[in-house]
């Protein structure tokens, strides 16, 4: 094949490979219709723009959930293996581990809806339908205690919804003032007297978060030593005390409870793993989506410090309910059926020993 003509090939090809500017002239391609536009704008703004008219109640959004979101988040938002947790962390973005999650972090609900419109669930993303995404928005928001279990989400009131995190963004001026520092010419020889030098290692330098007893941060209280420092339980002789009410203090555990198994104790540990999502215990536990439960187990019903309870749980409180052994473990069997409204999402514990195991665990852990 002759140079020229291997010329006038390259030259040929240039001139399809040169872009938009010829498509026309080629003939490639048509303008894109009004509708196949509208099928790939999805974006959501945080004023509302860009929002399809719908609606969805919680109760919705927790079936859909469970359908098409919960193989990787969890049943109740908590986040399975290495998917990340949604629900929960409120007050911890200044902690040394925050937990950062819709509503502890996320500063705008449209970003909650966008995401989920566009890009879920994972593998098979676009299938969610828009009323699906008000539902599953709802049941977010919920699920971090920002709104009642009959709570409906639509597009006329979407922009009423204020994250708690949304104060706490700020510009990236980053450009501006600190991209001019390494726009200079590098140093590549002798940039620095003398010979490197190791002066401190990593071990002495204390970058792993402590809590105040000197363990690393997060470490689960040894639920053994509680155990066995749980007073035994008191003589059969002696009369049963009165159940609490709201004025009185609340005992640390009920006689029964106090002198557990340290093993069901252990058991309790794994089986609340379920419950950490949104129920913290121990020193330093905080209310995130559930109230912490140090002390919870004999403490009158709807009491917990800074807590926002469900209308059906502060009343049973101010009826003077305990959460002795008995109710606690019809709760846990069962939220919805022994106490109907509450704000509890969780289906309950199916198995006795389960339920059994968990109590003695709250009762040996947080004092």
């Amino acid at each position: 094949m002759s140079k020229s003509r291997n010329l006038l090939i390259a030259s040929a090809l240039a001139s399809v490979l040169a872009g938009p500017a010829l498509a026309q002239t080629l003939g490639l391609g048509r303008v894109a219709l009004p509708e196949e536009i509208a099928a790939w704008d999805v974006a959501v703004l945080p004023d509302g723009t860009g929002l399809k008219p719908g609606s969805g109640d919680v109760a919705t959004g927790d079936e859909v959930f469970a359908e098409k979101c919960a193989s990787c988040h969890g049943d109740f938002a908590e986040g399975l293996d290495s998917w990340p947790v949604l629900a929960g962390g409120m007050n911890t973005l200044t902690d040394p581990r925050p937990v950062k999650t819709i509503g502890s972090y996320w500063p705008y609900l449209s970003t909650v809806f966008d995401y989920v419109h566009r890009s879920m669930p994972f593998g098979a993303a676009q299938t969610i339908s828009v009323d699906e995404t008000y539902a599953i928005a709802a049941f977010l928001l919920y699920s971090n205690g920002l709104v009642e279990d009959d709570f409906v989400l639509s597009h006329e009131n979407f922009t009423e919804i204020r994250m708690p995190n949304v104060d706490g963004f700020y510009p990236d001026d980053r450009p501006e003032t600190e991209y001019v520092r390494f726009r200079g010419e590098p140093c590549m020889t002798d940039c620095a007297p003398g010979a490197p030098e190791v002066t401190k290692r990593a071990v002495l330098l204390n970058v792993t978060p402590q809590d105040p007893d000197g363990k690393p941060a997060g470490t689960l209280p040894d639920i053994r030593a509680s155990a066995a420092a749980t007073p035994a339980a008191a003589p059969a002789a002696e009369p049963a005390p009165a159940p609490a009410t709201a004025a009185d203090p609340a005992p640390a555990a009920t006689p029964a409870v106090a002198a557990a198994d340290p093993k069901l104790i252990e058991a309790g540990q794994k089986v609340f793993r379920q419950c950490a999502a949104c129920h913290k215990v121990g020193e330093g536990a905080k209310n995130g989506t559930g109230p912490a439960l140090n002390g919870i187990v004999g403490a009158t019903v709807g009491t917990v410090a800074g807590f926002k309870y469900s209308k059906p749980m502060a009343d049973a409180g101010a009826g003077g309910m305990v959460w002795d052994e008995a109710n606690l473990a019809g709760y846990l069997a069962d939220p919805k059926g022994f106490m109907p409204k509450n704000k509890m999402a969780f289906n309950g514990l199916k198995k006795d020993d389960d339920i059994k195991a968990v109590i003695a665990f709250l009762a040996a852990t947080g004092h």
